[in-house]
């Protein structure tokens, strides 16, 4: 009988592969609801990546570099002194958006597909997918909350486990996987969450954590390379729209298409991961059934009864 709970985990590609068969017919709620993060974080990153054309251009701005070969080797160097220039846009600006972009992506985008993945589960849907949309943004309102504190207190213990060492750091990751899923889809608030995520790997751990490390590694290695697509895209987007007077709008499409990209991905793991902590709680949940049922006591003969 344990065999035959610890086969209900499957293969990580198996899950990966369920999780595209989960979108399939969902993509316009997906995009919907991510529409509006993908138009946020791009704002956000958008400063920041016109500071860094805005270097290049002055890298590369003609007179800044000279090579004189008629000077004499005894003449000595002088180097000529310029200003330098600031940025367009601040530092401080800058990190600001970059906390407030970390904030979308790690606590709204998870919240919203996985309030969005709850509703296809329980086979909720509204007539036109504009209204769906909302509807799901009103369920995670109801739950920022709370998903916020789950979150703090996620990374508040891997941060603990980090500064003890790295080890204890990862251990905490793995362990406190699921605390975001069992908030969303079973209502375990607050450390409930995480103690429940920490339970649901009991005898399972190495099984459970080779799986998540599958799913990053898949969802690291394809983002890596969307990532470094879209840096070279960017680099002659921005040149293209320099000349063209569009340095901006070259740079925010580009910008666009990237985090659109990432939050797909993400809620491609989210999808792969509630296919997996829903098998774990199934698992834990016939791992109990069996434990209770070894525990029972036996029953006593029944009384005789003279006639």
């Amino acid at each position: 009988m344990c065999a035959m709970a610890h086969a209900r985990l499957r293969s990580s590609f198996i899950y990966l592969a369920n999780a595209v068969n989960d979108l399939r017919g969902n993509w316009t709620i997906i995009a919907i609801v991510l529409a509006p993060l993908v138009l946020a974080s791009s704002l956000c990153v958008l400063p920041d990546a016109l500071n860094l054309q805005d270097s290049l251009v002055q890298t590369f701005e003609p007179g800044v570099t000279s090579v004189a070969f008629e000077q004499p080797a005894q003449t000595p160097y002088a180097p000529v002194t310029r200003n330098a220039r600031q940025p367009p846009y601040p530092r401080w600006m800058t990190a600001i958006l970059h906390l407030l972009d970390g904030l979308i992506t790690v606590v709204g985008v998870n919240l919203v597909v996985l309030c969005a993945l709850k509703r296809m589960q329980a086979g909720q849907r509204m007539s036109r997918p504009l209204d769906e949309g909302i509807q799901v943004y009103r369920d995670a309102g109801r739950m920022l909350g709370a998903f916020v504190w789950v979150s703090l207190l996620q990374v508040a213990a891997i941060a603990v486990g980090a500064m003890l060492l790295i080890i204890p750091g990862l251990l905490a990751y793995v362990w406190l996987y699921f605390a975001q899923y069992a908030l969303i889809f079973d209502g375990r608030h607050s450390w409930s969450a995480l103690l429940y995520s920490r339970d649901l790997m009991r005898n399972s751990f190495f099984r459970v954590a080779l799986r998540i490390v599958v799913f990053l590694a898949v969802w690291s290695g394809f983002n890596s390379w969307a990532g470094g697509t879209f840096f070279a895209v960017s680099l002659l987007a921005g040149w293209v729209g320099l000349f063209t007077g569009a340095l901006w709008a070259a740079i925010f499409t580009v910008d666009l298409l990237a985090v659109a990209v990432l939050y797909t991905t993400i809620a491609f793991l989210l999808v792969a991961g509630l296919r997996l902590y829903q098998d774990m709680c199934a698992v834990a949940a016939e791992n109990a059934a069996m434990a209770a049922a070894a525990i029972l006591p036996p029953t006593a003969p029944l009384p005789s009864v003279s006639a």
